[in-house]
């Protein structure tokens, strides 16, 4: 904290690639590291560039193309690319270091949930499932599409109406799935989430996806951290692989008070009420 009103929030993300343009990766990939800002109610001030690539085996217009991405990103974000570092690596990897500002009063948590909350969510997620998918080339150009202008877009008018409306409890949703995020607020909140799952928005194409098998590594490792803290209910296979799928770039999952549920909702209208928090039961997540 700098001030009575002024603190600094800052975070750092980074990643390989998940789609073949070097442009769009490099705006998801500067999208993912500035949601962190944006899940704690900051505004974004100066970014670094953080790159690895490796050297001599790709033209120079690969690693321009996905600096580009991450600047526009930036810029959009109203924000500055303030210089980076890069190391030569066997694969590719980009994000940022991300500094914001944020009033220290009003920072956004996953800490604050409290019962009575309704949990809303504002991006559909299936981000996972879909990149492998496209990289198996199995997922057809409108679906890929869906996906890439999600994981491209700015948690920014989430963060700013969380604020707007009251809201105190967010968090972004990332590689640990909806369930992994949302069992971060249960336990720092000491609450119970039910979610309901008929009511979580999903990427078109997601589950025919899974259907075919698509799965991914990530999703193994949630599933095993997850499967003493939920309550799975009549959760199928397929709803389970969706609900634990790692997202990149995901939206943000907050709990916004009864009374000001309308409000966020005009305010943010891709956004989705999914559940509510329960005062704490035996399990952190229950699934109906």
């Amino acid at each position: 904290m700098l001030s009575d009103g002024l603190a600094l929030v800052q975070t750092v993300d980074f990643f390989a690639p998940i789609v073949d343009d070097p442009y769009t990766f490099g705006q998801i990939a500067a999208a993912n590291a500035l949601s962190d800002v944006y899940a704690m109610g900051g505004e974004p001030l100066t970014a670094l560039n953080i790159l690895a690539f490796p050297s001599g085996k790709l033209p120079t217009e690969v690693i321009t193309e996905i600096l580009r991405g991450g600047q526009d990103k930036v810029h959009e974000a109203g924000a500055l690319v303030v210089g980076g570092h890069s190391i030569i690596d066997e694969e590719i990897k980009y994000g940022l270091a991300v500094t914001g500002r944020a009033d220290p009063g009003r920072l956004l948590t996953n800490a604050a949930a409290a019962p009575g909350d309704r949990l809303l969510l504002t991006k559909p997620i299936g981000t996972g499932i879909l990149a492998t998918a496209a990289k198996a080339g199995t997922l057809d150009a409108a679906a890929e599409s869906a996906m890439l202008d999600s994981m491209r877009a700015l948690n920014a008018e989430a963060s700013r109406a969380a604020l707007a409306h009251g809201v105190c409890c967010a968090t972004d949703i990332t590689g640990f799935g909806l369930l992994g995020h949302a069992s971060h607020i249960a336990r720092a909140s000491g609450v119970t989430l039910l979610l309901r799952i008929a009511s979580v928005p999903v990427l078109p194409g997601t589950r025919e996806a899974v259907r075919r098998g698509v799965r991914t590594g990530g999703a193994e490792r949630n599933a095993a951290f997850l499967e003493p803290l939920v309550q799975w209910g009549a959760a199928s296979a397929e709803d389970r692989a969706i609900l634990i799928d790692p997202q990149t770039s995901g939206g943000l999952l907050v709990a916004v008070a009864p009374a000001r549920v309308d409000e966020f909702l005009r305010a943010v209208p891709a956004a989705v009420e999914i559940g509510e928090v329960l005062a704490a039961g035996s399990l952190p997540i229950v699934l109906e």
